[in-house]
């Protein structure tokens, strides 16, 4: 399941900086799928919805810091934990129970967005 950034976040920006796949974006902040990955042009994600990874993607929060739940693998593939939980000074960095995944489909995720990692 992907990690969700809870409305006790401080904006700290601690968690931003930790994520290997760039999934952490400041509040109101555009994001990409090409942001931190291998991704790039007309891709179909491993959901089988086709997306162009260098299109900006609206906002998931307009004031908060957030994690964009398609490019959240819980830090499956690079650590044993996922680090915005660990470095998060509120414990705001909680698992989503709105995005659950498997250990397997997470890694197939991570395999994806980083296929030479």
């Amino acid at each position: 399941m992907a990690i969700i950034i809870t409305d006790e976040c401080i904006n700290c920006g601690a968690c931003e900086p930790e994520c290997p796949n760039t999934a952490i974006y400041e509040g109101a902040d555009d994001w990409r799928y090409k942001d931190g990955t291998s991704l790039e042009g007309t891709v179909v994600l491993t959901d089988g919805r086709e997306v162009d990874a260098e299109e900006a993607q609206e906002p998931v929060s307009d004031e908060l810091y957030y994690i964009v739940p398609d490019k959240c693998t819980e830090c499956k593939g690079f650590h044993d934990e996922p680090q915005c939980a660990a470095v998060c000074p509120v414990d705001c960095c909680v698992p989503d129970d709105d995005h659950v995944e498997t250990e397997e489909e997470l890694l197939a995720k991570q395999r994806f967005m980083h296929p030479d990692g």
